[in-house]
């Protein structure tokens, strides 16, 4: 996929690592949209990155605004060509505590946000990029997901969470399968810890311990080159229907 004069909606990208790939999609000469809760910098954000980019406010968990939402992006852009979803939430708790079970509401809303809200996006915005005119290898659009290394290897307490990225990264052959015929590609990447959100404020000798069993570089991933490699996934039309680990090397202990 030419990134260059390409539309692209990016969900979560008024912070992080979704902030850092809708800039570099714009300085490669996308139109980019980006999705955001209405609370959060998404305004101030698409100003900062310049280009056109637009901000459009948006609850991910709200079905009918999904929907009306994608339609006006699509429209601001002229065509939809890539999707890149980054949004999600996490829960820690064990499946059994000193209070008792864990509570199925946390999960459900892991799972409604991480995984049900994740393939609303998917299916709508593989609607509007059947429509295209495909380039010359046929292609005419790519999808691109939000897995976790967590996914593979989740720590204690991290049932919930690990469950809705582990189907993050199940979805994506079933739906590249699905979306083959016309021309549009679905992957996801499954990042280790990166150095956002609330990981970002801790002292360092924190950070240095939750990464000390990476191999190499012993340090937490940066945003941008969480967006390098969704450049690298967005451009390689042979990358398809999987997930990359981003991860220097990372496994997970117990805890």
């Amino acid at each position: 996929m030419d990134i260059q004069g390409a539309g692209a909606i990016v969900v979560g990208g008024a912070s992080g690592m979704a902030r850092a790939t809708a800039r570099d999609l714009a300085q490669h000469g996308a139109k980019v949209v980006i999705f955001d809760l209405p609370k959060s910098k998404g305004a101030e954000v698409a100003e900062e990155i310049g280009g056109g980019t637009q901000f459009f406010p948006l609850d991910i968990m709200d079905e009918a605004a999904v929907e009306s939402t994608i339609e006006k992006a699509v429209q601001a852009l002229g065509g939809l060509h890539i999707g890149v979803n980054v949004a999600g939430w996490g829960w820690a708790q064990r499946t059994i505590t000193r209070d008792g079970p864990h509570p199925l509401d946390p999960f459900r809303k892991v799972m409604e946000i991480n995984v049900v809200a994740t393939f609303n996006l998917i299916r709508l915005q593989a609607h509007h990029m059947s429509k295209n005119t495909p380039n010359a290898d046929g292609e005419r659009g790519v999808i691109l997901c939000t897995s976790s290394i967590a996914a593979y290897e989740g720590q204690i307490g991290q049932a919930a969470y690990s469950a809705s990225k582990a189907a993050v990264a199940g979805m994506m052959l079933p739906i590249a399968r699905d979306l083959g015929s016309l021309g549009i590609r679905c992957n996801a990447i499954a990042p280790s810890l990166f150095d956002t959100g609330l990981i970002a404020p801790l002292p360092d000798q924190m950070k240095s311990a939750l990464i000390e069993d990476a191999a190499f570089p012993r340090r937490m991933g940066k945003p941008e080159e969480y967006a390098r490699l969704a450049r690298a996934i967005i451009e390689n039309p042979m990358l398809n229907g999987g997930t990359i680990r981003l991860d220097a090397g990372q496994r997970f202990r117990p805890k």
